[in-house]
């Protein structure tokens, strides 16, 4: 059995708690208990969410799991004394260290992204890279791998992360059945961009959306006017 920690700190956005829902899905769909997830965090109990109600969680020195991830928030909260040595330990005593969003800023302070390639939300690339100027910042990138340490850009690219870890683990097709039985795309790559140009041409109709959809869908293609239309 694969163990997840899922680390949350005070005021942890909402919408990246969701990654534990692509294990959930992941354990339904391959017919086993492949996964255990816990909710830690640094002294357990109820953790209040970006939203303002509390998730109950476990204390993280009651047992090392075989990933952690850890959950950004929205207002960059600075880490405890407690959480940094913890996170240092978890690099070496875990198989993975993950960060969904801006909880990249939490393993940057603990001088773990030094040296290596990481990601963060678009909107607070800036600040990293002031804060931290060892850490190779691709802010373009949906979800980044060095080694041990994966890192996520923001909001719903945790999802896109969380279904790596599947793939990792049970193989493509598992990852794909999860995705689509949650209605999410399967899944964007860890190279492609935080921004679309084609979101940004804002389509009229459904029309124009189903012709977009198949662009996007066949971009090796030669696609004519007329094909589209």
């Amino acid at each position: 059995m694969v163990t997840i920690g899922i680390l949350l700190s005070p005021g942890f956005q909402m919408l990246c708690l969701s990654t534990s829902t692509i294990f959930e899905f992941a354990n339904l769909l391959s017919g086993q208990s492949f996964y255990r997830v816990d909710l830690i965090s640094e002294q357990g109990g109820l953790v209040p969410s970006s939203m303002g109600f509390s998730v109950e969680t476990q204390a993280f020195k009651q047992r090392s799991y075989d990933t952690v991830l850890v959950l950004g928030d929205n207002q960059l909260i600075e880490p405890t004394p407690a959480l940094i040595p913890f996170l240092q330990d978890t690099l070496s005593t875990s198989r993975r260290l993950a960060s969904a969003c801006t909880g990249s800023f939490l393993l940057a302070a603990a001088g773990l992204l030094d040296g290596r390639k990481a990601t963060t939300h678009w909107f607070h690339a800036r600040t990293f890279r002031e804060a931290f100027p060892k850490v190779k910042l691709e802010e373009d990138r949906i979800f980044t791998v060095d080694g041990k340490l994966w890192t996520s850009a923001g909001m719903t690219a945790c999802i896109d992360l969380a279904l790596a870890l599947v793939e990792q683990d049970l193989g493509a097709e598992v990852a794909r059945d999860v995705a689509r039985k949650l209605v999410v795309y399967h899944r964007r790559a860890g190279g492609q961009s935080q921004f679309s140009a084609l979101l940004e041409l804002e389509p009229k109709s459904d029309r124009v959306q189903t012709a977009l959809t198949y662009a996007k869908e066949h971009l090796r293609e030669e696609l004519s006017v007329e094909q589209l239309a």
